[in-house]
């Protein structure tokens, strides 16, 4: 079984997940700055992610405030 492998690139901001070894036949924008890279087959062997820091920053706030509200909602009800 192949291991995930993850790798940032600090000077570019881009972030690698790799889940297969496999080589990448081609690849789809899935949203902007997000790529999913596919083996021959169509299967999933890897994912990119173009400015990575201002996603995964912008992910967890909107996650952190998601669960703030729903707290404050617990708490009104």
């Amino acid at each position: 079984m192949n291991k995930t492998r993850m790798a940032y690139f600090e000077n570019d901001d881009v972030l690698h997940l790799a889940i297969s070894d496999e080589p990448e036949a081609g690849s789809v924008e899935v949203s902007p700055n997000i790529t999913a890279e596919l083996n021959a087959e169509g299967d999933l062997i890897g994912i990119e992610i173009l400015s990575a820091s201002t996603f995964i920053r912008d992910s967890v706030l909107d996650s952190v405030q998601a669960k703030v509200l729903d707290l404050v909602e617990t708490k009104v009800a």
